[in-house]
């Protein structure tokens, strides 16, 4: 259930809100291009997305966006075998042989004739929670908060939750939740997910839009 507000919840909501007024624009904006890789992107660029969403898990969102470039010039995402792409990734993200080695199972999934073709499997479901389930149940490394960021980063997830700890945190801080949990179930994933979507609601801050604010109180910038 979603935590009524104290005294010590008021101002940063209040805050919030003020701060949506003022990002309002960039943040639809920011949504629109993610939007438009979907839309008018190629398959490389949909599962570049794919890629740099592996490789969030308790690493830096700047350095896996830098890390998923270095292999872009590189031409390693599409042709690159594990080792070298662990060795673009071990001065950038946690992990790093572990991801190489997802990033290459996936890029196997999607090959088609030598070309990657992500874009028809997912337009196969109707809901992106269905779309979800399924990129969850099917590549390695990808959990609900990772599933859930690159279905939103192509425009499609605009309603779901993105819980990393910069969300977390600032869930506690307004009273969405009560603490940080020390691990996501997939039931607990969907309980602070369904509450963090009444309480955008009450506050009338679309679900996307609230994502975005979240991480901008923590980073200082809409990102991805």
């Amino acid at each position: 259930m979603v935590q009524k507000f104290g005294v010590g919840k008021d101002k940063p909501l209040q805050d919030l809100i003020k701060l949506h007024k003022r990002l309002k624009y960039e943040i639809k904006k920011r949504l629109s291009e993610f939007r438009n890789i979907w839309e008018n992107g190629t398959e490389e660029d949909i599962f570049n997305e794919l890629v740099f969403c592996l490789l969030t898990p308790q690493s830096r969102a700047k350095s896996c966006y830098s890390a998923v470039c270095g292999m872009i010039d590189e031409d390693l995402i599409r042709n690159g075998n594990h080792k070298q792409i662990s060795n673009i990734l071990k001065s950038k993200t946690r992990f790093h042989n572990t991801k190489a080695q997802n990033i290459v199972k996936a890029r196997n999934m999607f090959l088609k004739n030598g070309q990657i073709t992500l874009r028809e499997p997912i337009s196969r479901f109707k809901e992106p929670l269905e779309a979800r389930e399924w990129l969850v149940d099917k590549i390695k490394g990808m959990g609900y908060k990772e599933a859930s960021h690159f279905l939103r980063n192509i425009g499609l997830g605009n309603e779901l939750a993105i819980l990393d700890r910069h969300i977390l945190k600032n869930l506690v801080v307004l009273g969405v939740i009560k603490n940080i949990p020390t691990s996501l179930s997939k039931k607990r994933y969907l309980e602070i997910e369904a509450d963090m979507k009444k309480f955008a609601e009450n506050i009338k801050i679309p679900m996307a839009h609230l994502d975005l604010l979240l991480w901008y109180t923590e980073t200082r910038e809409i990102f991805k």
